[in-house]
């Protein structure tokens, strides 16, 4: 069952906080940050129930566009959950699109800066050797951050009895694209084709 919640100006206030923090820890993507999204819409302030939290982030990988469409996706359930008392009314709406907005603004508003600025001086400085010692570095943190964000989605899926088959995807997913040189979209249609005809 989805969340009733009465927000203050306050909720708004801390929910543009923290995605903007987050937004200046999301190396790799917002989506490495998942984890701690749920910890604090799911866990600590129970403003989008698990099953919200898992839709937000499958339909907008599922959909065309940017993969940060998924933070969008809470806002706006967190938005539809906050004005639910209101019945289907203008002013559940507005809600709604003001959850869209907050979190977007604070998960793309510092990120952007900071990228933009950084960007320019470390092309300006591209040879040292710091800047070469500090990408390097950065890429298995990435792929942890990314490995953390799939088992949260993983343990969603509670029942290996029954999931089994889920899980026996996703690792030949990964070794696939580990060993091989098959386009993802490929995979990423099968994943449909398998998951609409109902085996996983």
């Amino acid at each position: 069952m989805n969340p009733v919640l009465a927000l203050t100006a306050s909720d708004w206030l801390s929910l543009f906080n923290h995605f903007a923090s987050l937004s200046l820890l999301a190396v790799g993507g917002a989506i490495t940050t998942a984890p701690d999204m749920h910890r604090y819409l799911v866990d600590e302030t129970q403003w989008l129930s698990d099953s919200q939290f898992t839709s937000s982030i499958a339909l907008a990988q599922a959909a065309p566009g940017p993969n940060i469409l998924f933070v969008a996706l809470m806002g706006f359930n967190v938005g539809m959950n906050a004005g639910a008392g209101l019945g289907d009314s203008w002013m559940r709406l507005g809600l709604a699109c003001l959850g869209v907005m907050v979190p977007m603004l604070g998960i793309m508003l510092p990120s952007s800066v900071l990228t933009y600025t950084a960007t320019r001086w470390a092309h300006q400085h591209r040879d040292n050797i710091g800047i070469r010692a500090f990408k390097s570095g950065m890429a298995p943190i990435v792929i942890a951050l990314l490995l953390s964000t799939a088992w949260l989605l993983t343990l969603s899926h509670n029942q290996p009895a029954r999931d089994w088959p889920l899980y026996a995807l996703t690792g030949l997913t990964t070794l696939v694209i580990w060993r091989t040189q098959i386009h993802m979209l490929w995979l990423i249609g099968l994943g449909a084709l398998l998951g609409g005809m109902g085996w996983v």
